[in-house]
């Protein structure tokens, strides 16, 4: 519903978690100021740049980590590059059952792996502290949702 109130803006829904494309975006603040008016809360609201997302995903930040049935790999994006930059890979736990690896970041971008179990969501919340500014996080199976969008005509 949202995205069709902002339809000035040509504004694609993906998924359930206020994820985004905007193909006529015009400037940040004119979109950003337009979906804070349409929002009934107070938000943090975090962007990032098509040609930025489209090059990430042709370096594959995953290539080197095996795909396993049981570990998700994520993105969660920084409002903006240049936050605290911690040694990478770091671990939640930090013991040998890990549940959460951050295995590099990159720009305003951090790449990871989880494991499905009802504490994930806890240590993906510690990603925050650990980068000195709120982040969001996504599936990188949506990051590739997004790009494929991006490619698509308007």
């Amino acid at each position: 519903m949202l995205a069709k109130e902002l339809g000035d803006f040509d504004v694609v829904n993906v998924g359930a978690a206020g994820t985004f494309v905007v193909r006529k975006p015009g400037t940040r603040m004119e979109f950003q100021s337009a979906l804070l008016q349409k929002l009934p809360f107070v938000t943090n609201i975090v962007m990032c740049e098509s040609r930025a997302l489209t090059r990430m995903v042709l370096e594959d930040p995953f290539a080197d980590e095996p795909s396993r049935p049981d570990v998700v790999r994520f993105i969660s994006v920084l409002p903006k590059p240049g936050h605290i930059r911690p040694d990478v890979p770091v671990a939640f736990p930090s013991d040998k059952k890990w549940l959460v690896r951050v295995i590099a970041s990159k720009g305003q971008f951090v790449f990871g792996v989880y494991r499905r179990h009802m504490k994930t969501i806890g240590y993906l919340g510690q990603l925050d502290r650990l980068f000195g500014t709120p982040v969001t996080t996504r599936n990188w199976n949506t990051m590739l949702a997004i790009v494929r969008i991006l490619d698509q005509p308007a």
